[in-house]
């Protein structure tokens, strides 16, 4: 297992995050790992992409008390450009190219290039 991670690098927690082989991660990423990130091999991060596993509830009362999230898993042979933000619970099929600063609200089949607000 190889992993090429260029600091600064943040995490919440690091014990939620698994690498897959040969995965490159740039500089400045963040990964919030409140549950599991999960990478293939072959897996190349921009600078600046952020991993956002937790979320919080719509409730401002309940906001102050709880903290959740969903999975995020990125499939093998994956590139995420720069800037990218993946949110809680998406997942990024095989081969599938994010393009620098997309927001991924939502998850993105094997083998598709997606840019903007996927």
């Amino acid at each position: 297992n190889t992993l090429w991670l260029e600091p600064p690098f943040q995490c919440d927690y690091g014990v939620n995050i698994h690498f897959g082989e040969k995965c490159f991660v740039n500089f400045n990423c963040v990964f919030l790992d409140v549950c599991e990130i999960r990478l293939g091999s072959h897996v190349q991060i921009g600078p600046a992409v952020q991993i956002l596993a937790p979320l919080h509830p719509l409730g401002a009362e309940q906001r102050r008390h709880e903290e959740y999230g969903r999975p995020v898993t990125i499939g093998d042979d994956v590139w995420i450009g720069g800037g990218a933000i993946l949110c809680p619970g998406v997942t990024v099929g095989a081969r599938s190219v994010i393009g620098a600063g997309s927001v991924v609200t939502r998850s993105i089949p094997e083998g598709v290039l997606a840019v903007g607000n996927p």
